[in-house]
């Protein structure tokens, strides 16, 4: 290492109330909202620029020189120019030299280079320092302050003084930093802004699945058995009633779906009788979409309420009402109050009540502000046993608004079940095998194994090796 002025200096971060003196390659969108938030922030900021008029886009306070004697005032300088334009550093090698060069560079499409652009920078002035962050951050998100839905800055570097100067940068910004190792994962970090939703793909196109099947499952026997059978047009439910059979129906299946992986994670455990072993790879992905599959089932799940609260003001609704009292009143008779369908009614009512109470409070939960308040045991009884007592309500309370109707030959048309018959499929199954997994003879070894104990060591020391050997 060479040890010149700039090379201490580079490694020295301030620890009085003044901040230092920061520099910015590029006086871009990006560029500018940085320098913005930064002089916000305390910072003295210099813009390295080919041309040295001040503009009226320039953040006041700020100073615009040469690239040359912008780099000589700074210790940490931001590069905030496109990767084609990288070149021009190569006559300020010199000057750069033992300098902490933070790259904030994004590409246009995933995995455009076969390099990242830190690796290429690093590889173009090898005597910097560089560090990987804030390419996840927007320039709007930094001049407007809506930093809310992106506060995590993701920052790697080979450098771990270097790397730990620019994350005291990002606190001082107000956002978090997120250690991500070495400069091995900067093509990581820069593909994860050209990422669409990568965590929702699997929950959106698996309940676009489902929609466009329930769909049509309602359609044949609401709409197309009647006209067939009866010569009635239902061809109106499309628009209330199908929806509102399709959105209880999405959400009680896809919060199963929910738990359905911890549930085979540990079938998986018990058989293999270690916790030492890879999951196999789609089970691995499914656990790790949880989070927006609860999400997605609570979205279905509000506008359930939301179609349901608009029932009674429905035309049909108030045409049938208004047409049995008028035939009660014709027929000169009323019809007797059912002790037990009152129960039923109001049952249906309450289980559905507190499952969704809890659906939201899981929801809420899951939040990363919320998240980030609670400690580990706290967030695990809420998505744990809440989110199995919510499975339960949800569960009880289909089944309840069924009632006996499964024993009745009318609610097989054309030999199909109700639609919440088949909804009710995968949360039985989760509810049924996890009353096994919760009993003694299964939850003490299962406790155990979750501990480090092992039925067969043989077994994980070769697992150990395959892993191991497949790092290597």
């Amino acid at each position: 290492m060479n040890s010149n002025p700039s090379n201490a200096m580079a490694l020295t971060s301030t620890t009085s109330n003044k901040k230092e003196t920061v520099c910015i390659f590029g006086t871009g969108d990006f560029g500018r909202a940085l320098a913005y938030k930064m002089i916000q922030s305390g910072y003295s900021v210099v813009f390295g620029s080919r041309q040295v008029q001040i503009s009226s886009l320039i953040p006041k306070g700020a100073e615009v020189l040469s690239h040359t004697e912008a780099a000589q005032k700074a210790s940490i300088i931001f590069i905030a120019i496109p990767r084609q334009h990288y070149n021009f550093l190569l006559p300020l090698a010199e000057v750069l030299n033992g300098k902490v060069l933070v790259d904030v560079s994004n590409n246009l499409k995933l995995n455009q280079y076969s390099q990242s652009n830190a690796e290429y920078l690093a590889q173009l002035i090898p005597g910097a320092k560089v560090v990987k962050a804030f390419n996840t951050v927007s320039a709007w998100a930094l001049q407007s302050g809506t930093l809310d839905a992106s506060r995590q800055v993701f920052v790697c570097g080979d450098d771990k003084k270097a790397k730990q100067m620019v994350m005291d940068i990002v606190r001082a910004l107000g956002l978090t930093p997120l250690d991500q190792g070495s400069l091995l994962a900067a093509q990581e970090i820069e593909n994860y802004p050209l990422q669409l939703f990568p965590m929702w793909k699997f929950p959106i196109f698996l309940s676009l699945g489902l929609i466009a099947f329930f769909f049509f499952y309602c359609l044949i026997r609401d709409v197309i058995y009647p006209y067939v059978n009866e010569k009635k047009d239902f061809s109106f439910f499309i628009a209330i009633s199908i929806a509102n059979r399709i959105c209880p129906i999405l959400a009680l299946i896809l919060l199963a779906l929910v738990y359905l992986p911890g549930v085979l994670a540990a079938i998986i455990q018990l058989y293999r009788g270690t916790k030492y072993s890879r999951f196999p790879d789609w089970l691995d992905k499914w656990m790790l979409c949880r989070k927006q599959l609860g999400l997605v089932a609570l979205a279905f799940a509000f506008l359930h309420v939301l179609y349901t609260l608009v029932i009674p003001i429905r035309y049909y609704v108030r045409w049938r009402t208004n047409s049995g009292v008028i035939s009660q009143a014709l027929n000169n008779r009323t019809d007797q109050f059912n002790n037990s369908n009152a129960w039923l009614s109001d049952s249906y009512l309450a289980l559905g009540i507190l499952g969704f109470f809890l659906f939201v409070l899981l929801g809420i939960t899951s939040l990363p502000s919320v998240s980030n308040s609670v400690n580990w045991r706290e967030f695990r009884f809420v998505q744990s046993k809440l989110g199995y007592l919510t499975l339960i309500l949800c569960t009880a309370h289909t089944l309840v608004y069924g009632g006996k109707r499964f024993l009745y030959a009318s609610s097989y048309r054309w030999y199909l079940p109700n639609a919440y018959m088949l909804s009710l499929i995968v949360p039985c199954i989760v509810l049924v095998v996890k009353f096994v997994l919760v009993l003694p003879c299964l939850d003490k070894p299962l406790t155990r194994i979750r501990q480090g104990w092992e039925r067969n060591p043989r077994y994980s020391e070769q697992s150990h090796y395959i892993i191991n050997k497949s790092a290597v």
